[in-house]
């Protein structure tokens, strides 16, 4: 049996293969055998114009975008600044002045 590295989250021995992942039993951390974090990876957002994107930037809405729920339309050239970035379908939290707090995917602004 070939010797596995231990977790790189909690350090345990017990490691195993699957494909070509490694993953821990005893904190369900994956990570890729070629050393990099396949989780890292997945989590760049990019704008309209391919540029990542990151916590705390500000973005213009390239797009009208109507409000669910409502008659308003967010115009395009509204500036949201200090934008969150989360997981799921929608991946900015922000606040839209006149509009309150609201959730935007990332294909709809670019970086300001």
């Amino acid at each position: 049996m070939s010797a596995l590295p231990p977790c790189p989250k909690c350090q345990s021995e017990y490691t195993y293969e699957d494909g070509a992942m490694f993953v821990c039993p005893e904190c369900a951390h994956e990570w890729a055998q070629d050393g990099s974090d396949a989780a890292a990876d997945a989590a760049v957002v990019r704008d309209a114009n391919g540029n990542v994107l990151a916590d705390g930037d500000s973005v213009v809405v390239v797009k009208d975008l109507k409000v669910k729920g409502s008659s308003s339309v967010v115009k395009v050239g509204t500036k949201v600044k200090n934008i969150r970035l989360v997981e799921g379908d929608h991946d900015i939290d922000c606040k839209i002045p006149g509009f309150g707090a609201m959730q935007l995917k990332s294909e709809f602004v670019k970086k300001a």
